[in-house]
């Protein structure tokens, strides 16, 4: 092999594989070491590979096989060597891949990455890193549940942990980490990527909403101010990479009440009560801010509970409800007293199907002495007045009347005539 050509070659296959020069000529050398072993075991000699030098010219590709400072190659070798070779050295640089790509994204664990989805195979997403047919795999546990993924979509990933299998190397990727987020932040605000500001706590339930509590070592950086950007661009930006998840930016306080009161955002809290045995917090708010303190279906509670690391009960005029009880799937802390809130929609829904489902003879359990009462259960059970109906009897009863005084008009006529 002419020496351009020998050159060319391995630099092309460095080239393509991400390796050095130097790692393709050890990977060759040692395919041709090995080949030379099976040579001689076939004719019945035993040899170590220790006991031999292979010679391999860089730039003509001459091969020349040493033992004891001897040449020792055999006839015929370069035909056998080439077979044998081509097989140990695929093999050497798949071990060699799998190094570099061990070596590159090991120092990228925690990092952002970008990929490219090429296959969904029963829900496992498997995206195209880039590098050195570098794998991303994404399980069902590790994506968000209400984002879509398709073919050739390009997506930010978080990567987590790095998996070696007998193929390849393959490279554990996240969307549902609340660190994804937080790293998110990183590259978009530059105050959280110089350490001015702080995200000191994050509860997230993916695809759904985030609560991010933050804070400043600088007194004139608002930190909730520089997260969300001037006219929210910033915290958008991160949304519309969320596809369209919610996020709710908070200031830390060292003062625990501070922190619970502030958690609760964006509804605003009256009075916080700590019992520091239990670690739970009593908060009381407004009737009218119950709802926003609970959120839709306790999650604002919920993932209060998980930021500030406290159990939050919330009392209002009607009740109590349990940051507790909303993590376990339950709706009120008390089993005698009902939550004013987002539940009281759901309460008359229920309350109307229960109506519906009555028999409609209930409604003549009605004492009928009351006639307004009958009136009343009469339009709650049937739905329908018919005023149609009761307008016609009145205007029957009220012929009545008139036909007497027509009849009675009538006698007097003929009196006055005898």
């Amino acid at each position: 092999m002419a020496m351009s050509e020998f050159s060319a070659a391995i630099s092309q296959v460095a080239t393509e594989k991400g390796i050095t020069v130097e790692s393709v000529i050890e990977s060759v050398k040692s395919a041709l070491a090995t080949a030379y072993k099976k040579d001689r075991k076939e004719v019945g000699e035993n040899v170590e590979l220790e006991d031999i030098i292979v010679d391999l010219n860089s730039d003509t590709g001459e091969v020349r096989i040493l033992k004891d400072g001897m040449d020792v190659t055999p006839s015929g070798f370069g035909r056998i060597a080439a077979q044998t070779a081509r097989q140990v050295m695929v093999q050497k640089i798949r071990e060699t891949e799998k190094d570099v790509i061990t070596t590159e994204f090991k120092g990228k664990i925690g990092q952002i990455v970008l990929g490219t989805v090429f296959r969904i195979e029963r829900g496992i997403v498997t995206l195209d890193m880039g590098k050195n047919r570098s794998q991303g795999v994404m399980p069902k546990g590790e994506q968000v549940p209400t984002e879509t993924y398709r073919i050739n979509q390009r997506l930010k990933v978080l990567v987590k942990d790095i998996q070696e299998t007998s193929r390849n190397t393959e490279i554990l990727v996240s969307r549902s980490d609340p660190d994804f987020v937080i790293r998110l932040f990183e590259q978009e605000v530059p105050e959280i990527a110089a350490g001015t500001v702080i995200i000191e706590a994050i509860a997230r339930e993916a695809g759904s909403r985030t609560k991010m509590a933050v804070s400043s070592n600088d007194e004139k950086v608002d930190p909730v101010g520089s997260c969300v950007g001037q006219k929210g661009v910033r915290v958008q930006s991160i949304i519309s990479e969320l596809f369209g998840e919610k996020i709710d930016i908070v200031s830390y306080s060292d003062v625990t009440e501070k922190f619970i009161a502030a958690s609760l955002s964006p509804a605003k809290v009256t009075e916080v009560e700590l019992d520091m045995k239990e670690k739970r917090a009593l908060v009381t708010v407004p009737e009218d801010q119950q709802s926003l303190a609970i959120g839709k279906e306790g999650q604002n509670a919920r993932l209060a509970n998980k930021l500030t690391k406290w159990k939050i009960d919330i009392k209002g005029a009607a009740g109590v409800f349990s940051s507790e009880d909303a993590v376990d799937g339950s709706t009120l802390h008390s089993s005698d007293e009902k939550v004013v809130g987002v539940w009281d929609a759901e309460i008359e829904k229920l309350d109307k199907a229960e109506e519906e489902k009555k028999p409609d003879d209930e409604s003549e359990e009605v004492s009928t002495t009351d006639d307004e009462n009958v009136v009343e259960e009469t339009e709650k059970f049937d739905g329908v007045a018919q005023p149609e109906e009761n307008t016609e009897e009145t205007d029957a009863d009220e012929e009545v009347p008139e036909t007497d005084e027509q009849e009675e008009h009538l006698e007097e006529t003929e009196k006055n005539e005898e």
